[in-house]
């Protein structure tokens, strides 16, 4: 399958506004669409960190406390620019329906377990951020739910963050809450909140549905109401209540 190009279908915006009727394209005054979608160039701060400032002051300072117990606060992800987290979509899109044969709607269903579609990552924002413990080896993926339970390599690591990540108003964003939908629990996921509610406040003003429906993203010919409108109220609301 060759990417792409897509014929826009002039009943998409009809669609997409039908979806989230209360959500505008009002302009918020303090962020951008353009830096809600991750397409606005950022002042980002720390080797290896890429945070908005105040983001990453509080998390060289939970490191630091981290550091003292022993455990080393490890970047894996951070900021993801609109066209970075496309590219992954892109991939992912097309390793499982050439790759693994599945179908389109199988396809995006696979790729939502864990990936956001582009322009809706919470990534796009600077205040989210991917750890591990450096200093525990491990084999494969180390974004890998069973590596940080009970005798798992970052097991420890969980627990200091359990214990300690709220003091820096770092947030598990994707909790193992079992009511809670939308994305797979993430025990690696934190966001700084003071900015990243704003942010998301900002965000749900948009009219997001009709926003991703005028991106150029593979495979959003199989975007129906009915997905966008779980998409939304799953994906990207049904999230740790202290982050809202």
């Amino acid at each position: 399958m060759q990417r792409r190009t897509f014929i826009k279908k002039t009943g998409y915006t009809g669609l997409a506004l039908s979806v989230m009727p209360g959500l505008t394209l009002s302009q918020d005054p303090e962020y951008s669409l353009e830096e809600l979608m991750g397409k606005k160039d950022i002042p980002l701060f720390g080797k290896d960190i890429n945070l908005r400032k105040d983001a990453h002051d509080a998390f060289v300072e939970m490191r630091k406390a981290a550091y003292g117990d022993g455990i080393d606060l490890k970047v894996v992800s951070s900021f993801r620019s609109f066209y970075r987290q496309d590219a992954i979509w892109e991939r992912k899109y097309l390793q499982n329906t050439n790759e693994k044969g599945m179908t389109n709607l199988a396809a995006i269903e696979k790729i939502i377990e864990y990936s956001t579609i582009p322009g809706t990552s919470r990534h796009h924002w600077g205040t989210d951020v991917d750890i591990i413990d450096g200093y525990r080896k491990t084999t494969g993926s180390v974004l890998s739910p069973q590596k940080f339970e009970e005798g798992g390599p970052f097991a420890l690591f969980k627990q200091w963050m359990d214990e300690n990540a709220n003091k820096f108003d770092f947030y598990l964003v994707y909790t193992n809450d079992p009511k809670r939908k939308g994305f797979k629990y993430e025990p690696w996921h934190y966001s700084y909140a003071p900015i990243s509610k704003p942010m998301l406040k900002a965000f749900r003003k948009k009219n997001i549905a009709k926003l991703i429906m005028q991106e150029d993203i593979i495979g959003k010919e199989h975007f129906t109401s009915g997905f966008l409108k779980s998409y939304i109220q799953d994906h990207i609301l049904d999230i740790n209540s202290a982050l809202l």
